[in-house]
Order: structure tokens, then sequence, then C-alpha cells
């Protein structure tokens, strides 16, 4: 098609729908650390500087991640390095001072059905929303005057069941106890679905639904697909369904490998999958070519080969995941999770580059 100017929202949207457009859309998200690395070398400002770098298309409006006990955090130990904190969903967790990483779980509150339904079910019934409405629509106002594809956000009802009850007990409870699963994902999607209700009340009108939660590792989904289909999948179909019936499109986040499930996040009527995890075995190269016309995919770009800083690397591995995205017209650029802090600024001022060179259409 011959080359034109759009807005970050109507490329989105014509990639979403497999329409001609004039660039891969972008965006990117990035550790802490990564941008207080890259202010060190060159970076002027904040990540808000390298998405404009980066060209991003998108502009996030709020975030619902409904908890029993809002704004909790409570101090329990701490040494030179870590400390142990009691969080606002009532588990306890031992986590770094100063830097990212992922925190040592050591109990959680919500260890039983009793402790749901005595404590932590009425306490999410009763907590209030936390969505900053005004903010969210100031931020539409703002996104929409830079032509942005604006977005809600918040976590779905896997997320939810990990961070409220623990993976032990999420995954032995939906065997033993399944009923009490299904009440928990019926109450986190109600409250989602609430909260965010109220920001679209205050006449705010996003172009998308983007939702997280990791439901898989490196080798496969952390429940079989049979089960996710009885027992959370409803959940993601409701949201998918609320979207559209808003007029808004349905981007689903999950990390590891989900290649086993492509077919039911279709059928729950996700339009767009996010971030394709290559370090656990996602490649758009494969899959593509056989869902690429039913679903449009957001991501895939490797950080590992990232923070390899080998610019050979890292230009085979876009050109040849945009050439496959590209196909289908359904395709945006990601990292395939946060770019991590081994990458230095120089590399990724080479990255946009290459995202440039190879995503125009």
């Amino acid at each position: 098609m011959p080359t034109v100017t759009m807005t970050g929202c109507e490329r989105v949207n014509r990639m979403l729908a497999r329409q001609d457009h004039d660039r891969v859309p972008r965006h990117d998200t990035y550790w802490p650390e990564t941008i207080a690395r890259w202010q060190r070398e060159g970076l002027q400002w904040d990540q808000t500087d390298a998405l404009r770098l980066l060209g991003s298309d998108f502009q996030v409006l709020c975030w619902a991640w409904p908890a029993p006990f809002p704004g909790h955090r409570e101090v329990l130990a701490q040494d030179a390095e870590t400390e142990t904190v009691r969080d606002a969903w009532g588990g306890v967790g031992r986590f770094w001072k100063g830097r990212s990483g992922t925190p040592e779980h050591i109990s959680f509150g919500c260890d039983s059905r009793e402790a749901w339904e005595k404590t932590y079910r009425p306490a999410l019934l009763a907590a209030p929303n936390p969505i900053n409405t005004q903010l969210a629509a100031l931020r539409f106002r703002e996104g929409r005057q830079l032509g942005k594809w604006t977005y809600l956000s918040g976590v779905e009802a896997f997320e939810a069941l990990r961070r409220l009850i623990g993976d032990e007990t999420c995954l032995v409870a939906m065997i033993e106890d399944p009923d009490w699963i299904r009440d928990i994902v019926q109450v986190h999607t109600d409250l989602v679905i609430r909260h965010l209700e109220v920001v679209l009340a205050a006449g705010v009108q996003p172009a998308g639904l983007w939702i997280y939660g990791d439901m898989a590792y490196n080798h496969s989904t952390m429940c079989s697909p049979a089960m996710y289909r009885d027992l959370v999948w409803p959940s993601h179909k409701r949201l998918a369904d609320w979207a559209h019936a808003h007029g808004m499109k349905f981007i689903y986040h999950t990390d590891g490998r989900v290649t086993g499930v492509l077919d039911l996040l279709i059928a729950a009527g996700v339009d767009c999958l996010q971030p394709i995890e290559a370090k656990a075995g996602m490649d758009i190269r494969l899959f593509a070519p056989t869902h690429g016309d039913r679903l449009a995919m957001f991501g895939n770009i490797d950080v590992m080969k990232m923070a390899t800083n080998d610019v050979a690397v890292l230009e085979e591995e876009i050109r040849t995941k945009f050439a496959a995205g590209m196909a289908t017209r359904g395709y945006a650029y990601h990292s395939d999770h946060s770019v991590p802090p081994s990458v230095s600024w120089a590399t990724y001022q080479a990255i946009v580059g290459l995202v440039q060179r190879y995503g125009t259409y």
C-alpha cells in the first residue's frame, strides 16, 4: 500500500483487524534498573523518553486489581538487603530492597476455603474502587489528543488466584475444590468489570482493554487446557465480551508457553496475545502462519538476545519475526518481557532503528 501517516490509534486498530497500515505499531516496558542504567548512559529523562524515541502508539488510562486490604503494607522483618512484608492481599513475602526481582513467597493468608468465605471474600466485596477516575479521564483526553490507542488495564482471574491463595493451594484446589476456585474467579471478575465501568460512566471511551495474568511457565500452562476451559476460561470470555460490547478490542498478556491453549484464547474472544515469551519457546514464526488470521500478535522479541548487546543477533531476531508477523498484517512490536538492565542504551537505540527499518509496510 502507499506510505501514509496514521495516528497510533488508527494504526493499532487496523493491525488488530488485519487491515493495511503504514508501519508496525510499537510499545515496550522496562525494568526500573534499566531506566537507571540508561540515564547514566545518556537517556535524558525517564521511560517516557524511551517510549517517545520508540514511537509508542499506546496510552494506559488506569489499572484494576481488586485487593481485600487496599493500601496495606506491613513490614514484618528486614535486614540489609531484604524486607519481609504483609501486603494488600494478605500474603507475606520477602522482597529485595532497592531493586526488582521475584520475591520469596512465605505464606498466603487466604489459604483455605474457610478463610476465603469468612474474611477475604467479604473484604474484597467491601473494598473501595481504587481507580482514580479523574486521572483516567485526564489520561484519556491527553492520549486522544496525541492520537494514541488508549486502553483500560487490569488483572485477570488466574493471576488473582495466584496472588490471593498461591500457586500450590490454587492448583490443588482446582482438583479438590473447583467450586471454590469458580467463586474466587467470579468475584474477582465481577469487581474488575464493576471498577472499570465507573471509568466508562465518566465519559471515557477507550479503544481497548488490556488484561494481565500469567497462566503458564516455560513448558506449558500451569493447569491442563481442560481445567483452564472449565474454571478460568469463562472469566476470560466475560472480559472479552464486556470489552467488545463497549466497542473495545481485547489484549491478553500472559508469560509462558501457551501454544496449547491458543485456540481456546481465540474462542474466548482474545483479539491480541502479548508478550509471546520467546524464552518459553513461543515463536511467531511457527504459529503466525496457523493462527495469525484469527489472533493478532504483540511482542516475541527475545530480551535474552537483547542482553547480548550484539546488534547482528538482534537484527536477525527482528527481521525474521517482523517478516512472519507482518505477513498477517496483525503484528505489533514489544519485547517478550520487560527490557532488562543488561541491555545498554546504545543497544536499545539500535533496536529502535531496526524496528523502524524492518517495521514499515
